[in-house]
């Protein structure tokens, strides 16, 4: 609406061209600036004009407070909306930003947890193509990782070629204990020809000890020898054995020296392996002579020869004291003694006979473990595979049938 004003006369000219009396106005008299006027707010400002002679003029806008109110509404509404969306626009680019950048270290960190569960310091570390800290960081484990496998080789470098030195010097010192041995022997026959006993005779004594010390230092240089041997990777001569017939065999030999101990065996007409004899028949044999040394007088000992498939187990069982707690893995360690008075070993033994066991089963292809039986006493299970052409058979058999 505009209104024109004359002197103190005031002109108001309504939005259709209506003239209203002089003084009046549906929006008050007019007055520069924002007044109130009623429910609504009236805005007057004036209009400057060119024309000489022209009557002041002034236009004067109304609005409603309840528009005004919405508008502010939808404004804060519009804002808020504005501010999540900006905030939640920023987390997701932040989120982009800090995975591309956070990207290489979970590499890094993923690849150190394979190297630490596997223990393969071949393994390397991805190089990212950046020049930041995390690719010096990279770069230092990578430095790292290559001083770790150097070390490795060295020290595996060393341990081959102790193990070579223990085996070829084991192999030496058997030719002089055979020729003490056997010197030993002769002196002793000598002696009991000449006096007929070597009871009380103090000569006799000696010859005895030295030859006791001569025979515990052979047993115990070929035990060194076969576990050297077994270290070092190399595999005696191999030939058609049969399980069966070899713990067989080892019944036979260990009956004469143990006591009151009762041994049964359980085998089958055939077991047939590709294997060592002696060895194999040493591991029996060992098996046997642990459970005479850990049982007292009167126990049952009893070995099984069974064919599963294409494998073939061997147990042991007493009905002795059984094995202490936590020792199923500890026994086939190197120089473990047994102690008690179940050990009926007069000299402790060499603590090398179970880790012969474990060795000559294991360079045979095959597994050992010890555990406690559920009747009482201790039982050793030795697995080992069949001959290839007897275990190709039984194949074809279980196929058929």
């Amino acid at each position: 609406m505009m209104a024109a004003a004359d002197g103190a006369a005031v002109r108001v000219i309504g939005p259709t061209g209506v003239e209203y009396p002089p003084g009046t106005s549906p929006l008050g008299r007019p007055v520069l600036g924002i007044q109130e006027v009623g429910e609504v707010s009236v805005a007057t400002v004036p209009v400057i004009t060119n024309s000489i002679g022209a009557q002041d003029l002034v236009v004067q806008y109304a609005r409603d407070h309840e528009e005004v109110e919405a508008t502010i509404s939808r404004l804060w509404l519009f804002l808020a909306a504005g501010v999540i969306a900006g905030t939640a626009l920023a987390a997701l680019a932040g989120f982009v930003v800090a995975g591309r950048a956070m990207r290489p270290i979970s590499d890094l960190t993923v690849t150190a947890r394979e190297i630490a569960a596997t223990r393969d310091p071949s393994r390397r570390m991805p190089q990212p193509d950046t020049g930041d800290e995390v690719a010096e960081l990279a770069k230092t484990l990578e430095e790292m990782l290559e001083g770790l496998e150097a070390s490795r080789a060295e020290r595996e470098q060393m341990i081959q070629a102790q193990r070579d030195f223990v085996a070829d010097a084991s192999h030496e010192l058997r030719t002089p204990l055979t020729s003490i041995l056997a010197n030993l022997e002769l002196l002793e026959a000598s002696l009991l020809r000449e006096r007929g006993t070597l009871e009380d005779d103090e000569d006799g004594a000696m010859v005895n000890s030295a030859l006791r010390s001569s025979k515990r230092m052979s047993r115990l240089v070929s035990d060194l020898l076969l576990l050297a041997r077994a270290d070092a990777g190399r595999t005696a001569p191999r030939r058609d054995c049969d399980l069966a017939e070899l713990a067989a065999n080892a019944v036979e030999e260990l009956r004469p020296v143990a006591g009151e101990h009762e041994i049964a065996l359980d085998a089958p007409a055939e077991v047939p392996l590709d294997g060592n004899p002696d060895e194999l028949h040493r591991m029996i044999l060992n098996l046997l002579d642990n459970a005479v040394r850990h049982t007292p007088e009167g126990s049952r000992i009893e070995i099984e020869v069974v064919r599963d498939g294409d494998r073939a187990r061997l147990a042991v069982t007493d009905d002795g004291p059984g094995l202490p707690e936590g020792m199923g893995q500890q026994v086939f360690e190197r120089f473990v003694r047994g102690s008690g008075p179940a050990d009926r070993s007069p000299d402790g033994g060499t603590g090398l006979g179970l880790a012969i066991v474990r060795a000559v089963a294991t360079s045979h292809g095959g597994s050992v473990v010890a555990r406690n039986a559920e009747a009482g006493g201790a039982r050793f299970e030795i697995e080992l595979p069949l001959a290839e052409s007897f275990a190709a058979e039984a194949g074809r058999v279980e196929t058929h049938g």
